[in-house]
């Protein structure tokens, strides 16, 4: 193998090319995240026979140029591959690669660029797919946690700092609860001009409109539990090329490397090798036409078919305590805490279901509708689903969370998303419900007062009543047991 940097369209780029004659196909990764980190999987590619390169995007690291998040990756996707296709060594064909940012540049480079300087596949894991998408739930509920922490780690600076905002809420603990949320940078002690454009950032699905007339295979990678999970089946859903793979495993962000709690050693999946066949067929034209994958079903040794999920199913659940509580800004319920608190007044309802009878497997889109009254003019509703293990283990499923503007004091009927599960639930399981006002900090507090959470200054509290003879907690449950699939054999085929 022969690696070298280059200089590309003005990027910082390093290339590694297999051993013997070429010319041969390549594998793109372009990323904010410091080229030089990904120098083992490029050597991993070129083994394989790949020439293999990792680029900075502009700003960052060793590329010159100012960092503006989702703005100039086409453009400047589209001019490296260009060049890639210019090389000798390159027998004109590319694969687009990434994982979080990096699977939005391949997806930008894919669904953005000029026709002639699009890749021939995309592997996209766990894809951030715009500023809107990460930034905001689809109700618009703005994820806090999340955000901070990247823009505290990445925004506006050429280098990065992973620890950042650990580093700074050691320092402050309630860093995050002081307002405006806008003055965040000064808190952190930096300059983040781009913070308070980011919360302007609201229209979403664009890449998705344009994945419709995608002309390339795709493989998209993700975990249940990452927050990108219902954007990666979304764009598997949507793709218009002749090919689409999903894998998707009992996993967080980081993939294999963050297997969660209901991961079993069936799902340590070796993703390098599986993206080389992937990628060797689907540049050979060899992949069958269509939507397939492979879903690794939680809590279970099992892979299914990623075309197979449940039917929706009502579970019973009894109200504990909390049919009316009071929502207060200045005492949110915790995203990070699962204990429930059991004196003073309630700060949520929480409701229950017997203890299963049989194991459950549960494949979808998850929900939970209700009827419900707050008497303030704004109010998040947010919705926490947990498992209780016979052992007494509390588990955190799936949470959803919706901003409502109704009348004050007028009830209203409306649906809570959970999100996708891929999960089977031991006997003897009992699933907890909590409806809740905020979720903090994993989202930002609404003030009530009709103000943007991201700038107000004041916070009221919110009395709450909930029916909850209306709570209908909707699973999608599968009626009998999934057929076994292997992953390696699935994904390439």
């Amino acid at each position: 193998m022969t690696p070298f940097t280059v200089v590309v369209e003005g990027l910082a780029t390093d290339v590694h090319l297999p051993d013997g004659e070429g010319p041969v196909p390549a594998v793109l990764i372009r990323t904010p995240y410091d080229r030089r980190r990904l120098r083992a999987e490029l050597r991993g590619w070129a083994r394989r026979g790949f020439a293999a390169l990792a680029q900075d995007v502009r700003g960052r690291y060793a590329s010159p140029g100012e960092w503006h998040p989702y703005e100039n990756e086409a453009a400047d996707g589209a001019a490296t591959a260009r060049w890639i296709r210019g090389q000798p060594w390159n027998d004109g064909r590319l694969v687009a690669v990434g994982a979080s940012y990096a699977a939005h540049c391949a997806l930008a480079l894919a669904l953005d660029a000029p026709t002639d300087a699009r890749p021939d596949a995309v592997i996209a894991a766990v894809p951030a797919l715009g500023t809107a998408e990460t930034a905001r739930e689809p109700s618009g509920v703005e994820r806090l946690l999340a955000r901070a922490g990247w823009w505290a780690a990445h925004g506006d600076r050429r280098d990065s700092d992973e620890s950042a905002l650990d580093k700074a809420l050691a320092a402050n603990p309630g860093l995050l609860t002081h307002l405006p949320l806008t003055g965040l940078p000064e808190r952190l002690g930096r300059s983040l001009p781009s913070w308070p454009g980011l919360w302007r950032h609201r229209e979403r699905g664009l890449l998705l409109s344009k994945a419709t007339h995608a002309g390339m295979p795709l493989l998209a990678v993700g975990g249940h539990h990452d927050h990108f999970t219902e954007d990666t089946v979304a764009l598997w859903r949507r793709w218009g090329g002749p090919s689409a793979r999903l894998l998707l495993g009992p996993w967080g962000h980081g993939l294999v490397a963050e297997p969660g709690p209901d991961a079993r050693p069936a799902h340590r999946v070796n993703l390098g090798e599986l993206y080389v066949r992937w990628a060797r067929r689907a540049l050979a034209g060899d992949l069958g036409p269509g939507h397939r994958g492979a879903v690794g079903l939680g809590g279970s040794a099992l892979w299914m078919s990623a075309d197979r999920e449940g039917e929706p199913r009502t579970q019973n659940v009894r109200l504990l305590h909390g049919s009316s509580f009071t929502a207060d800004p200045e005492h949110p319920v915790s995203s990070e805490d699962l204990a429930v608190p059991t004196g003073g007044p309630p700060d949520r309802c929480l409701l229950v279901t017997p203890p299963l009878p049989r194991p459950l497997d549960v494949v979808g889109d998850a929900e939970v509708r209700l009827r419900a009254t707050a008497h303030t003019p704004s109010a998040d509703w947010a919705v926490r689903l947990v498992a209780l293990t016979p052992e007494g283990l509390a588990q955190r499923l799936a949470v959803g969370v919706v901003r409502r503007e109704e009348p004050p004091g007028r009830a209203a009927e409306f649906t809570v998303g959970l999100g996708r599960l891929a999960r089977r639930l031991r006997a003897g399981t009992r699933l907890r419900l909590e409806i809740a006002g905020h979720h903090f900090p994993a989202h930002a507090r609404n003030p009530h007062t009709g103000d943007d959470p991201v700038t107000a200054t004041r916070l009221l509290p919110s009395r709450r009543e909930v029916d909850a003879g209306s709570v209908a907690l909707r699973l999608p449950v599968l009626t009998s047991r999934p057929t076994a699939t292997d992953p390696a054999e699935e994904i390439p085929r």
